[in-house]
């Protein structure tokens, strides 16, 4: 059998409305790479990207969801075991910004309690059109007990920070717990494991 390339595995999810850039953001982050031309994701898709944290290889499992409405019993049946889940938002939409708080409804419906969370309202390279200001967004995740960061895929803004600073809180959450509780066992259960390794990336 392959030797292991990495020491644990954590499950993230983007989940936010249609067109805030989810997309966007995992493409910047996995590939180092931005196109404006994306199609609307279809149900869900993946990427995996190995991340060095505190002297361990981390291996991402990032689930890019679909926003519209049609495909919300697909998506949320990848809430509950996330470790890690990102809302998006458009800092041009403010529609987008006022769906946040349904989005953490869903979480809290859906997820595992102890999931951590973040807020990333994105696009805030656009400022002509922008019509979130940073305080808000800051506010709702204050609120909410969150962490907040404005992000650009286009700009590469904050995207390496906001993937690494949610890691770290997990990784933080399990440091404590005894190695029969390493996450590694948590992550996906095995139909969806063996699928992804036969994966993209």
């Amino acid at each position: 059998m392959a030797k292991k390339t990495y020491d644990l595995l954590f499950k993230l999810l983007l989940i936010g409305d249609s067109g805030v850039g989810k997309t966007s953001i995992l493409f910047r982050f996995s590939d180092d790479a931005f196109t404006s031309t994306f199609i609307s994701t279809i149900g869900i898709d993946f990427k995996i990207k190995t991340v060095e944290l505190r002297g361990k290889k981390i291996k991402l499992q990032i689930w890019d969801t679909a926003g519209q409405e049609r495909f919300h019993t697909i998506t949320t049946s990848y809430y509950r075991g996330a470790m890690g889940i990102m809302l998006v938002y458009d800092v041009t939409d403010e529609r987008s910004f006022e769906n946040i708080v349904k989005w953490l409804r869903n979480i809290d419906e859906h997820a595992n309690e102890d999931v951590e969370k973040m807020i990333l309202g994105n696009k805030c390279d656009i400022d002509s059109k922008r019509a979130v200001n940073k305080d808000r967004g800051e506010a709702i995740a204050r609120e909410y007990g969150v962490p907040f960061l404005e992000t650009s895929a286009k700009a590469n803004t904050n995207i390496d920070k906001a993937f690494n600073d949610l890691a770290t809180a997990i990784l933080d959450k399990f440091a404590g717990k005894e190695p029969g509780d390493a996450p590694d066992r948590v992550m996906v259960d095995t139909r969806r494991g063996d699928t992804s390794r036969r994966g993209c990336c």
